[in-house]
């Protein structure tokens, strides 16, 4: 197998011109379909790892601004965090996945039309489900918050930064949707550039709506929610604009005519993997309501140390986006022997720089929690959340690339009772163990850990047993 990285570009979706750049395009388009796996499968996946990570790093560095504001402001984050996650999660990998596996789908089987029209369908959702999010934590906040663990000073932060934070829905929405189709079609570079672009503005923007400065007025945590919204409302003018004019010759944004059958293109795939999604950060707020019970000291260590967890994700996101579009695209043209050795390639490439990311934190926990608490307290629960779950971050590795081959393949019902069993496990024994049985926090860890276990022991066998993909009605 071919180890020479190529460089990303975008799948024709139209004949290609005399040019560099259309030939460019044609080029990646035949390597998805015929070239050496890993070496297209990173072209594609690295932009969208390094800017994600840049991301990703941007929002430790708001939590480290954050910490300066008080443990109540801290501990407020930490119980945002989880919705916020739930809803970047589903519009970029549940019903962002069932865009980009469409698109993919319809590209692989040659529906250019269909790819286009798409785009109109997915804006449409994009709208529906944003605003759905803000009338949701509008009305369940305060009581979601509390049942969390937060009170007095923490609650009211949690408050206060979510109603900015989710005032930005429907523009994160946009953004996360027409970022999919883009990334269906191969075009990797567009919505990198913006996600980095919006990286580089939010380091100083963020803590100067946080803390002010000269003439410009601080708004403590709230300042840190109108970065995010105002981030996410110029991006998706950005990209809007940019889909309006061509998309760069993948996919566009035109008028098209809404139809049942395309809606079930996207939702067929992005239903289930947005339930999955649920599933994860339900997960998420039920093991983050049980450590809870233990005190505002450790809420704010669990909540520290599993920020790690995510951490995880721009790097798997970008594979995984890399093998849904590569699987999808397979699956359209019929090639399913290749959709599967995709997907499995994509998953030991996962599972291992996860594997390696764990255990150095298991062996070093206090690198991570020293950076954001002093307090031992803190520290100590920390540490042994990470002593606990971190060695076994490479079966997470499996389990999410996996998750994206299905969602390629048209086929996430697997990966969906994988993430059942890990609720079931996690939040369900968890919260037994700690509420009935007395167990204490390195107990409930020790479940969470073997609720991953069994999570990736599931996706594992559907995809050695071909359930993960099969052959669409392209």
């Amino acid at each position: 197998m071919d180890g020479r990285l190529t460089a990303p570009a975008e799948i024709p979706v139209r004949p290609a011109a005399p040019n560099t750049g259309a030939a460019r395009k044609a080029t990646i388009g035949k390597a998805i379909l015929g070239g050496p796996i890993l070496a297209t499968m990173l072209g594609l996946a690295l932009p969208t790892i390094v800017v994600l990570v840049a991301q990703t790093f941007v929002g430790v560095i708001e939590t480290f601004y954050v910490s300066f504001l008080g443990t109540d402001a801290l501990v407020g984050v930490a119980l945002v965090f989880p919705i916020f996650m739930l809803m970047t999660m589903m519009s970029n990998g549940g019903i962002g996945g069932g865009v980009a596996s469409a698109v993919a789908r319809a590209i692989g089987a040659g529906r250019r039309d269909d790819a286009d029209s798409l785009v109109v369908h997915a804006l449409l959702l994009a709208a529906i489900f944003g605003v759905a999010f803000t009338a949701a934590v509008m009305l369940c906040g305060p009581a979601l918050f509390h049942a969390l663990g937060g009170d007095a000073g923490a609650l009211r932060a949690a408050l206060l930064y979510s109603g900015f934070v989710f005032a930005g829905a429907v523009p994160m929405w946009i953004v996360n949707l027409m970022s999919a189709a883009l990334r269906g079609a191969g075009n990797v570079r567009a919505p990198a550039l913006v996600t980095l672009a919006g990286a580089v503005v939010l380091i100083p923007l963020s803590p100067l709506l946080i803390f002010g400065l000269g003439p410009v007025h601080g708004f403590g945590i709230a300042g840190a929610g109108i970065a995010v919204t105002t981030y996410y409302s110029v991006a998706a003018i950005v990209l809007l604009r940019y889909m309006l004019r061509g998309g760069g010759s993948s996919v566009s944004l035109k008028r098209s005519r809404l139809e049942g059958r395309l809606f079930g293109d996207i939702l067929g795939v992005g239903s289930i993997s947005a339930l999955s999604t649920v599933q994860l950060n339900l997960t998420v707020v039920l093991v983050t309501g049980a450590v809870g019970r233990f005190g505002t000291d450790a809420l704010a260590g669990y909540g520290i140390a599993s920020r790690l967890d995510y951490i995880l994700i721009p790097l798997l996101f970008g594979l995984g986006t890399s093998v849904l579009t590569m699987v999808a695209t397979n699956v359209g043209a019929g090639d399913l022997a290749r959709a599967r050795r995709i997907a499995w390639i994509g998953a030991f490439v996962g599972a291992g720089f996860t594997e390696a990311i764990g255990i150095l934190a298991a062996a070093f926990p206090a690198l991570w929690i020293g950076v954001f608490s002093r307090d031992p307290a803190v520290i100590a629960v920390g540490s042994t959340y990470l002593r606990t779950v971190a060695p076994i971050y490479g079966a997470v590795g499996i389990t999410f690339v996996l998750s994206f081959a299905s969602q390629g393949g048209g086929r996430p019902i697997w990966t969906f009772l994988g993430g059942t069993a890990r609720l079931l496990i996690a939040a369900g024994v968890g919260w037994l163990a700690v509420a009935d049985l007395g167990a204490g926090t390195a107990t409930l860890f020790l479940i969470v850990a073997g609720s991953s276990i069994v999570s990736a022991a599931i996706c594992v066998v559907a995809t050695v047993s071909g359930a993960t993909v099969r052959p669409g009605k392209e």
